[in-house]
């Protein structure tokens, strides 16, 4: 058993979470009983990872999309209140780390998507440090585009060009926006989670592959790895949920 504050303010100093001007409070979002000895992880706190939370009698669920977003409607009624109802019967704290999580150098999302991917680390980039640089062996954007799906057993939309793949930005979920980005670095390929309609555009005429694939799908390393670690530190029980989402 751990306090929650102890665990929290460990969690907010090994993610340096005050040093990042997010759209959403991190830390503690809503409190709940005072000890925590198992943590349920999961990418977005939907109303069925806070009921698998409470089916396996967590005391803390640890998210990276939590709630509280700005320019949101503060009142509480209809699904928030369900949600938030749910965690305050069930005497849960919800815990989230948006920015923070995307961008830890260990266990982030993005160097840890590029980790997998295989990728050798060459330069973060973008605001905070948030995006990544790295290279693979020369390959073609087929070849690319089925390790993509085979790890995240998801086929991502793929913006095709005619030109090989050895440098690679990537940045997880909705940063499609730093695309330009990454052909200011002469990248040959970006990924991302989303993809919005210039963005298809924007990749064909700077000849530079695109891969959307999956906001969800890119964003389920973090918050495991940060349950793992915690459960590691602390001596607490972790199990990751995943609620599939296709975007």
């Amino acid at each position: 058993m751990v306090d929650c504050n102890e665990l929290v303010n460990y969690c907010d100093n090994f993610l340096q979470s005050n040093e990042f001007k997010d759209y959403c409070p991190n830390g503690l979002q809503i409190e709940g009983c005072e000890s925590v000895s198992k943590i349920v992880s999961g990418v977005t706190a939907c109303q069925e990872l806070i009921d698998s939370a409470i089916k396996l009698q967590a005391e803390l669920l640890l998210v990276h999309h939590g709630f509280f977003w700005k320019g949101e409607n503060p009142v509480l009624k209809g699904m928030k209140h369900h949600r938030i109802k749910s965690l305050l019967v069930s005497n849960i704290n919800l815990v989230a780390y948006h920015l923070p999580l995307d961008a830890h150098k260990t266990i982030g999302n993005n160097v840890l998507l590029a980790d997998n991917l295989g990728l050798k680390f060459e330069r973060f980039f973008a605001p905070d440090d948030i995006a990544l640089l790295g290279t693979i062996n020369t390959q073609s954007g087929a070849a690319f585009k089925q390790r993509i799906s085979k790890l995240l057993l998801r086929e991502p939309l793929h913006v095709a060009v005619d030109r090989p793949i050895a440098k690679v930005a990537l940045c997880s979920g909705a940063a499609q926006s730093y695309i330009q980005d990454a052909i200011d670095l002469g990248a040959d390929a970006f990924i991302s989670g989303e993809i919005s309609e210039n963005t298809w555009h924007i990749a064909r005429e700077n000849n530079i592959h695109y891969f959307a694939a999956g906001h969800h799908a890119t964003e389920r390393y973090g918050v495991q790895a940060l349950g793992e670690h915690l459960a590691a530190h602390f001596n607490l029980s972790h199990q990751f949920v995943d609620v599939p989402n296709p975007v």
